[in-house]
């Protein structure tokens, strides 16, 4: 529930035993270790080191090729594919064993990309001879080669006219210009003319002009020779042969895609390796020895000592000094660990922050149920995201999420029962609490209330800060006046439901409050600006009032839930009786309820962090962190399993 203590490390250590060290260190998965540029900028360290180079190259080209293998497997793999893609939990051993086979996973993976490339360069051909019979069809009759142009005498044209041209029209037109020309048609479809003309060599040049007006299209038959028909027979028993050729390496392609786990394995191999390489440049090195620095988190301080020290290095292990940046970490229970996705998606809390994710949890939870608010959207939000999480492996992010659903949909279902929201009113369930579409005015004064203390909460956790770095002098200028203020303000304007007393007490707690903003806002300020600044601040009353009033949301959501929820009852209950109508009430049930629970989850989670976002965090939080990025194993199709040495 806090941002998890960092240590600054140093190493010095023989290039002898570099490779096992990280190799160790990866394996620990404990230590970030920065970039030197910054260092090698110094003119005292450029003299002395220099930047250390790992040769990744090749390492990357076993990489792709393992991957294209992958993907093109994948393409023939015809077992059942999983819903949700995991990576597969295996023990340290057995990956190990198989990663690491090198020479064949290699030749799989090469033998795999040629199998491939065969094929598309096959499918390739299949498209060019089926486009060659295709155009060969309408030529059939036609009994002369197709490769004959001309003859001592005479030169012949092959090509299509539109549909619509008279040929005897185009032949008169033809013989009115020196020596005429002849047309012969080959065959006719609904859009083509297929024809053949023929004249005099002397006169081609100046009758084919005369052709291309009547829309006369050359058809050139390139690379073939002997008659349309010839050509037609060996292009149909070309294509037999690579329909053949293709059917038998895609037979090859799925009996291969068997193995697709062994590439899989092989692939995260290869990116251990690459990464071992690549964190080299990390690293400056003289002839015999190498230093790079970075952070380790506290906990993890004895296991890094006991790798350093089984090498023989030199290592400094010290506390971040006094406003230095480092790298942030966070640490939740398991109550407040799906929160963190929230914080996650906005930003990494810098050094000056605290983890605001314990604090976001509980109003997150209460703002989301209430948005939803429909009993059996809960139930279905948190039986989904619990079967979800417990039939697929899924890590990281998404897992904070789906584990935020579990958590949100029993909120769902709170405050469902509590306003009577079960599939809206499909079962005239009576409320707990009451109904907000019956009576939306009760839900929005809720609705500012539990802004009003979100706000309240959030300008706490700035005290805190400012107390903590020692500012108590703006903790309470500009956060405890604010309290004050804004208490006094809301107690004058509702305390006489209560008691005139508490009205009372507001007044002066305004008062004392608004003139305690306006001398002091300007603080920091000389002359004139101490009074425009206390003015300035006390002009941000308004921004309050539209931070509580953004609150309003929660009833917008609420009701649109409710709303929608009994137009789609009163649509399926339109359609009345008998077996067709019922089968189509069920249809619109399903059918609308579905679609309302996906739009309006989507719009409670969304909602929900803009709330945080803006409202909450715009009160304290400053963000622009950068995340503890340890040195270890990046893996994307295996989870490995560490076991015990």
């Amino acid at each position: 529930m806090a941002i998890v203590e960092m240590r600054k490390l140093a190493v010095v250590g023989l290039n002898s035993g570099k490779q096992k060290i990280l190799s160790e260190l990866m394996y620990l998965g404990a230590a970030q270790i920065d970039s030197q540029d910054k260092k090698l900028l110094s003119d005292d360290w450029a003299a002395l080191v220099k930047q250390d180079e790992g040769n990744s190259g090749p390492i990357e080209s076993e990489i792709a090729e393992a991957s294209s293998a992958i993907g093109a497997l994948d393409k023939y793999f015809s077992g059942k594919k999983p819903l949700i893609v995991c990576r597969k939990p295996v023990g340290e051993n057995e990956f190990n064993d198989r990663a690491f086979a090198e020479k064949e996973n290699k030749e799989l993976a090469n033998k795999v990309n040629s199998l491939y490339k065969k094929i598309l360069s096959l499918k390739a051909e299949e498209n060019t001879v089926l486009t060659n019979i295709a155009g060969l069809k309408p030529w059939v009759s036609y009994s002369y080669p197709l490769d004959m142009r001309k003859t001592r005498l005479s030169a012949i044209q092959t090509g299509t006219f539109p549909v619509s041209v008279s040929l005897s029209d185009v032949e008169e037109k033809l013989s009115k210009v020196k020596n005429g020309g002849c047309i012969y048609q080959v065959s006719k479809d609904e859009n083509l003319i297929y024809a053949v003309f023929v004249c005099l060599r002397e006169d081609e040049e100046e009758l084919a002009a005369i052709l291309r007006q009547e829309g006369f299209n050359p058809v050139a038959f390139e690379g073939l020779s002997g008659t349309a028909q010839s050509c037609l027979e060996e292009s149909e028993k070309r294509l037999e042969t690579v329909k053949k050729d293709i059917a038998s390496s895609e037979d090859e392609m799925r009996k291969l895609s068997d193995r697709t786990e062994e590439l899989k394995f092989y692939y995260d191999g290869l990116v251990i390796e690459r990464d071992k390489q690549k964190i080299l440049s990390n690293l400056l090195k003289t002839k015999s020895a190498f230093y790079f620095d970075g952070w380790i988190t506290k906990s993890s301080e004895e296991e890094v000592k006991a790798v350093l020290d089984k090498y023989g290095c030199y290592y400094e292990i010290s506390e971040p000094e006094k406003g230095e940046e480092f790298p942030i970490l966070l640490k939740e229970n398991a109550l407040t660990e799906p929160f963190e996705a929230i914080t996650d998606l906005y930003s990494t809390p810098s050094v000056n922050d605290i983890d605001p994710t314990p604090f976001l949890a509980p109003f997150y939870f209460i703002f989301f149920g209430l948005m939803l608010s429909d009993a059996a959207y809960g139930a279905i939000l948190t039986i989904g995201s619990f079967i979800i999480l417990k039939m697929f492996n899924i890590e990281g992010l998404m897992k904070k999420i789906m584990k935020l659903f579990m958590y949100c949909g029993i909120s769902t279902m709170f405050w469902g029962i509590m306003f009577g929201g079960v599939f809206g009113d499909m079962f005239g369930i009576s409320a707990l609490w009451f109904n907000p579409v019956e009576d939306p005015m009760t839900l929005l004064v809720f609705s500012l209330i539990f802004g009003g203390i979100h706000l309240f909460v959030g300008m706490g956790i700035k005290a805190y800060i400012l107390i903590k770095s020692g500012h108590m002098v703006d903790a309470v200028c500009d956060i405890f006046l604010w309290y004050i203020l804004l208490i006094g303000l809301v107690l004058f304007g509702v305390g006489n439901m209560i008691t005139p007393v508490l009205s009372e007490i507001g007044k002066y707690m305004s008062i004392i409050g608004a003139v305690g903003i306006l001398f002091t806002g300007g603080r920091s300020k000389k002359g004139i600006g101490k009074i425009t600044g206390g003015l300035g601040s006390l002009y941000g009353i308004t921004s309050y009032l539209s931070d509580v009033l953004s609150y309003s949301r929660l009833l917008a959501l609420g009701l649109a839930t409710g709303v929608v929820s009994q137009v789609i009852n009163t649509l399926g209950k339109m359609l009345g009786g008998g077996i067709v109508a019922i089968v189509a009430m069920v249809i619109v049930f399903i059918i609308g309820h579905v679609f309302n629970l996906a739009i309006n989850t989507l719009g409670s989670f969304v909602h929900s962090s803009r709330l945080q976002y803006v409202e909450f965090f715009g009160k304290f939080f400053e963000g622009g962190g950068t995340a503890f990025n340890p040195f270890k194993r990046r893996t994307k199709y295996v989870e490995i399993v560490k076991e015990e040495k």
